[in-house]
């Protein structure tokens, strides 16, 4: 009796597989500098790409896959969001975080102005178009980035190149929405002949200041509240009590900060407010109560293993997408404006954001470089695809997606040899930095 084969079955054995493999595989893939995504990815295609019907992924040239992208890349942002509030140990002041504020007023304003004039320009994309590839590709990704990022709570190791990178990834995907509503608002006013002096105006005092102001009060008083909520309703031991190699982690603990978060996401969005800058905030406001507590150590362990959960299966989609022809309208126009953000843009906006830093030039180079695109470029593009008619969609999304696919190949080889470069050459402490880590050790991250 033949075997009644059904091809979805295989995506249950390919995510099992994943999920077991995924933190080994990591380790033994630094050895040959490469990273866990470049492995999904290229399974992905690899299972995607066998004549046995599986099911086509292109939001290119189909409405329902952008609604889908949309909302699963949302939540691993989120989550990948929370992990990194969580994880950061520096106190929040504008002195510590000095060198944080130029990467989001100069590097990421300048990126988004330079793509989308080169969208313009070399693809003939137009300017709705042109300011939507720009604010997808300007943000770098926490999800992709976790190779570069900072470690768990509590270790007490100062590294400033990853908490630049961190920070950065954390804010900056919130800041990227007010040029995805930029660009919605430019195919209204080419759409219904609106005024352009009138929707800039609005548009800077609703979705610039209003938005960000209302994310961060948001995420500051639900992370503040969040804090109180955990710390008064039971005692915890403080971090060196419990053995760091083998913490007894409880499920009930991350359930909590993964509700109160998932919770200042929702509040931001229902009063207007930017959800990915809630989340980010409210997980560093929580992260600054009881700083040596071993609960934020448990919750982020938590917080961690969903998001490797999401991003298995977020990678192995990727690859179905690449496997069903999202790359087919790439020119090689669009695939030097992938490359050039990735070689020029960045790192030139980068390194002028950081001139007047402390930080030494090897670290300097490393953050101007380090910037990988990934998750969130999916999100606002499927999100600004969903809420409005753009033009010449099949271009944006093989830029996109080949930008993105470009970063998991260079930056996903590059970043530990050039991370352990830094790190040989004592380049990742700021000369002459005397901030100290919560819990009072001079060895802030």
């Amino acid at each position: 009796m033949p075997l009644d084969f059904d091809p979805r079955i295989l995506l249950f054995i390919l995510f099992g597989v994943g999920l077991v493999l995924a933190v080994g595989l990591e380790r033994k893939l630094a050895k040959y500098w490469l990273s866990l995504p470049l492995v999904y990815v290229a399974a992905g295609f690899l299972v995607f790409s066998l004549p046995i019907g599986l099911p086509v992924l292109n939001p290119a040239m189909d409405g329902f896959d952008a609604i889908a992208l949309e909302y699963v890349t949302e939540f691993i942002v989120i989550a990948s969001l929370m992990a990194a509030g969580i994880a950061i140990d520096r106190p929040v002041s504008w002195k510590n975080w000095s060198q944080i504020w130029p990467l989001l007023a100069i590097a990421m304003p300048l990126t988004i102005a330079l793509v989308a004039l080169l969208g313009w320009w070399a693809l003939g994309l137009a300017p709705a178009s042109a300011v939507l590839l720009g604010a997808a590709l300007a943000p770098t990704d926490p999800v992709l980035a976790r190779s570069v990022q900072v470690g768990p709570p509590g270790e007490n190791k100062r590294h400033d190149v990853r908490f630049s990178l961190t920070v950065e990834a954390g804010v900056n995907d919130g800041l990227a929405f007010p040029f995805t509503y930029l660009a919605i608002a430019l195919v209204g006013i080419t759409a219904l002949g609106s005024d352009l002096n009138y929707t800039l105006l609005q548009w800077t005092a609703f979705d610039v200041i209003w938005r960000i102001a209302v994310g961060c009060i948001v995420g500051y008083a639900v992370g503040r509240w969040g804090a109180w909520y955990v710390f008064e309703r039971e005692a915890d031991a403080p971090m060196e009590d419990v053995e760091s190699d083998a913490p007894k982690y409880s499920t009930s603990e991350g359930l909590v900060v993964l509700g109160t978060l998932l919770l200042a996401y929702g509040l931001a969005e229902v009063v207007e407010g930017y959800g990915f800058l809630a989340v980010f905030v409210g997980a560093v406001t929580a992260r600054q109560r009881e700083a040596r507590s071993r609960y934020h150590k448990i919750t982020h362990h938590f917080i961690d293993q969903i998001e490797q959960i999401v991003l298995v299966a977020v990678l192995f989609g990727f690859g179905a997408m690449l496997a069903s022809g999202v790359l087919s309208a790439l020119t090689w126009p669009a695939a030097l404006v992938g490359l050039t953000l990735i070689f020029v843009i960045r790192p030139l906006s980068g390194l002028l954001a950081e001139l007047n830093c402390r930080s030494q030039w090897p670290g300097k180079l490393a953050i101007a470089f380090l910037g990988v695109r990934g998750m969130g470029s999916i999100y606002y593009l499927a999100y600004g695809q969903t809420h409005a008619t753009f033009p010449q969609l099949p271009v944006l999304w093989a830029t996109v997606s080949f930008t993105i696919l470009a970063s998991i190949v260079i930056h996903g080889m590059s970043a530990g040899p050039i991370i352990r470069w830094v790190e040989r050459r004592k380049a990742h402490i700021h000369h002459g930095q005397e901030e100290d880590m919560m819990g009072h050790s001079p060895d802030a991250r």
